[in-house]
């Protein structure tokens, strides 16, 4: 078109180009990131059908299968399937702003996650999907992805399948070069990599019954758990705050995970596998799902405001942090759900407290530095507890409230066992005097006025304890 053509129809054309607005979607999502969103839509799906989740398994019976070849990928779920109300909503490229509000419990802010992840992986695309009253397939293709005037997406209504469970197939075809890689020569460290992650971030959440597998091999969560002494007087327990700000429901505790090792033990090849830096650090938790695990980092206040940086001294210090949020929009996370926002008002404060949490087990670790036989008997009736267990034992513990602060809650402080206080039969005396005094001093005690200061301070009191005596 014309200049000419343009200034007489009036308005310049900002249609975006497909394919730019594509490639920019998917270019900074790492592809672990982009699948571990496909899998917060399944949980969002076990949200929406159990609105009543409660108890110790609210997610037990509901799993999520991923497999994946160098040609193509597929996540499959019984966890509900994308409701009629949602169907339009759930593909378009953005939340707009007269969209359904979602299940309370989501992590979902932008609306972008699973286009992101078809879009990242390859350029034909299946979703199947199936609820309680109706069943779909919505169909992305080559040609769609080059077309910028058509940005409509085949839908199709299919019969309900009598028998088949409630749930959601994306099978994701014409992979790009570089995933099919990934998911072909590279597939056993890339599945390595992918097993670790969902095993770490989705951790909580298999404990409450979710069950995934990568390519028909089960993954096995692995939660962060504190040592509890539930008996009566001083032990090894966590620190505790608690608190609701914002809307947002906070639960953050930090404690030992082992008992306090030697530096010998540590650095034992042999204890190798017990002892790991790993297993020490944060876990932030939002709605249920990790989006920071094990941290050891000044974003977790590790090397800040007092808080001595992780050492393996320290390997045997550990805390969780929970947020939950009916309003996802409320909770400090990231974009892409993976990370905190370090910026975040809510999030600095809460930072203070797990600074506060966290000196108290650095503090016990340094005083027993050295003797950490000694403490070996003070872990004896500790048990450890995963974090709904904690919460559970911690019932019956005394909280204070926290009245002296921002955002007022309840607290719990442990009254750690600290070894006694060495009291020196000596003791060290330092003053400053003239030149021209000392050198009097010197003179009339030592005969000597250029004695160094050491001697002549020991004969000075030498002189006043003779008086003394």
């Amino acid at each position: 078109m014309s200049v000419e053509q343009v200034i007489e129809r009036g308005y310049v054309d900002l249609t975006p180009v497909k394919s730019f607005f594509v490639n920019m979607l998917t270019r900074d999502i790492p592809l672990f990131d982009a699948i571990l969103d496909l899998l917060d839509n399944c949980v969002d799906g076990i949200i929406r059908s159990r609105l009543d989740h409660v108890g110790d398994h609210p997610y037990k019976d509901f799993y999520a299968h991923i497999e994946f070849n160098e040609g193509s990928f597929t996540i499959s779920d019984n966890c509900g399937g994308i409701p009629s109300n949602l169907i339009e909503y759930a593909f378009r490229l953005g939340r707009p702003a007269e969209r359904v509000e979602d299940s309370p419990g989501s992590v979902g802010v932008y609306g972008i996650g699973m286009k992101r992840a078809i879009f990242k992986m390859g350029r034909e695309c299946l979703i199947s999907t199936q609820n309680p009253d109706k069943a779909f397939e919505v169909s992305i293709s080559p040609e769609w992805i080059g077309e910028n005037a058509n940005w409509h997406i085949p839908l199709a209504e299919k019969d309900r399948v009598a028998g088949k469970p409630n749930g959601t197939v994306v099978y994701i075809s014409e992979l790009y070069d570089n995933i099919g890689a990934q998911f072909g020569a590279d597939k056993e460290a890339f599945t390595e990599e992918l097993e670790r992650l969902i095993s770490t971030h989705y951790a909580f959440i298999i404990a409450k019954g979710f069950e995934v597998t990568i390519n028909g091999v089960l993954i096995v969560g692995q939660p962060t758990r504190l040592l509890f002494d539930d008996g009566v007087g001083q032990g090894i327990r966590p620190f505790i705050f608690e608190a609701t700000i914002e809307e947002v429901e906070i639960y953050l505790i930090v404690g030992f995970t082992i008992p306090i090792p030697s530096t010998a033990e540590i650095e034992d090849e042999q204890e190798e596998s017990r002892y790991k830096s790993t297993d020490a650090g944060w876990t932030v938790i939002c709605n249920d799902r990790a989006v920071v695990y094990r941290d050891r980092s000044e974003l977790t206040g590790w090397g800040d405001a007092g808080v001595p940086a992780y050492h393996t001294q320290f390997i045997a210090i550990a805390g969780i942090v929970e947020f939950r949020s009916t309003d996802p929009k409320k909770l400090p996370t990231t974009t892409t759900k993976r990370g905190i926002d370090s910026s975040s008002r809510l999030y600095l404060q809460i930072k203070n407290k797990m600074r506060e949490g966290m000196q108290l087990f650095t503090t016990y670790t340094n005083r027993w530095k050295g003797n950490t036989e000694a403490t070996k008997v003070q872990f004896r009736d500790a048990k450890p507890m995963t974090l709904d267990e904690l919460k559970t034992a911690s019932k019956a513990l005394t909280f204070a409230e926290t009245k002296n602060t921002r955002y007022p809650g309840l607290q719990y402080k442990p009254n750690l066992p600290m070894p006694e206080k060495v009291v020196s039969d000596e003791r060290k005396i330092t003053y400053k005097v003239s030149n021209s005094e000392y050198t009097k001093v010197a003179k009339f005690l030592l005969d000597d006025e250029d004695a160094k200061t050491a001697d002549v301070g020991l004969a000075s009191f030498k002189h006043a304890l003779r008086s003394a005596r």
